[in-house]
């Protein structure tokens, strides 16, 4: 492991350096933490200290978690959480849902969607759920920091 990575997982030993986490992951889960700082690690030694890591590790992070308000919970489901994770890649085509799982059920996003308190929930569409759950989630973070 590189000086980069060492910086993340403090010196190598698996547990994320809590000062190096985005202020989301601080507020998240262990398993979110470790799973964020290894794709982190593994990608700073193929790639380099930099955006590129931090893409690859938000990745991974958006395979088995969702953003809810200002922090990541566990998925039900593993997988993709957005079209543009889907094609994945350095040339990912499609928009990203910025952490929402928009591959979940219309009924999980109203639940996720009363839980952030957005009013008139119950008359939208799968594709509107997704955008005022991500407006949610911006004002949550601002808030936390």
């Amino acid at each position: 492991m590189g000086a980069e990575a060492d910086a993340l997982c403090g010196a190598g030993y698996g547990k994320a350096k809590e000062s190096e986490l985005p202020s989301t992951l601080r507020r998240s889960e262990d398993k979110a933490q470790r799973t964020f700082a290894k794709a982190h690690d593994a990608a700073a030694e193929e790639y380099g200290e930099g955006e590129r890591a931090h893409r690859v590790a938000y990745s991974a992070l958006k395979h088995s978690y969702e953003k809810v308000g200002d922090h990541w919970e566990r998925k039900g489901r593993r997988g993709p959480s957005d079209e543009r994770a889907e094609s994945g890649g350095p040339q990912a085509k499609g928009d990203t849902a910025e952490g929402v799982d928009a591959n979940a059920s219309k009924k999980h996003l109203v639940d996720l969607a009363r839980r952030l308190d957005i009013p008139g929930r119950s008359k939208m569409t799968k594709d509107e759920l997704v955008d005022e759950i991500k407006k949610a989630n911006r004002r949550e973070s601002r808030r936390s920091r």
